[in-house]
């Protein structure tokens, strides 16, 4: 099975990225990746890989939430960060982002992991490694995922209109260097998991958020989201 990766994510993405990508490293990733897809059970699927791009057009991106890489639980990962599928049972490191996001805006704990409603309003929910072999967290850093999504930052990072980026725990707190416009801003804290989450809550990230757009005369995030039955 061959894949090609810029083929596969949305034209407008393809178009900023692809200034920032090494076309011999995008040519070892899509081999890769393609082998993956062939021989191991990969999350998420395939159609799911760039949803993250296909929920938020580069056009409408106005803030940043990096994940670290894709849940490796069957039936979790569906290419939003930190999302996972309606019905599925929440995550610890989501538990604590409800957690959060109540103590900070008063917004009701979902029941719901399903994060759609957060891209379609222009957050692009972006895992620094987009895919991960069942079971194995971390079985895909280093194998040229890192380089690609680096390159939507840059691309981010080159937007004229102010773009909020998020950045949780030391990994994410990492990417911080390529963001360089002065228009930009960046709000840096611990990881929502349960190791670190003592010194996420009480850092407010999604008031800050909407801080940051406000200042900037855009429309602030909606970050409720309703029940399933609602």
């Amino acid at each position: 099975m061959s894949l090609d990766l810029l083929e596969l994510l949305p034209g407008d993405w393809r178009e900023r990225l692809d200034p920032f990508l090494d076309p011999i490293g995008v040519a070892a990733l899509n081999a890769f990746v393609a082998q993956e897809y062939e021989e191991q059970t990969v999350y998420p699927p395939r159609e799911d890989l760039f949803n993250a791009f296909r929920h938020c057009p580069y056009d409408k991106a106005r803030v940043l939430i990096l994940g670290q890489d894709p849940y490796h639980g069957p039936g979790q990962a569906h290419g939003l960060s930190f999302s996972v599928r309606e019905g599925v049972r929440l995550p610890p490191s989501l538990r604590n982002i409800y957690k959060e996001l109540a103590a900070d805006l008063d917004v009701p704990v979902a029941k719901t992991g399903e994060l759609t409603p957060w891209a379609d309003q222009g957050v692009l929910l972006l895992n620094a490694v987009l895919t991960v072999r069942a079971s194995d967290a971390g079985s895909h850093a280093g194998k040229g995922w890192e380089d690609f999504t680096d390159a939507a930052i840059r691309a981010l990072n080159a937007k004229s209109e102010r773009v909020v980026f998020v950045l949780w725990g030391a990994y994410a707190r990492k990417k911080a260097k390529l963001i360089t416009g002065e228009h930009h801003v960046v709000h840096e804290s611990a990881h929502p998991s349960p190791l670190s989450a003592k010194n996420f809550f009480g850092t407010r990230p999604f008031s800050a958020v909407n801080k940051a757009l406000a200042d900037a005369g855009q429309p602030e995030i909606d970050w409720a989201l309703a029940a399933p039955d609602a």
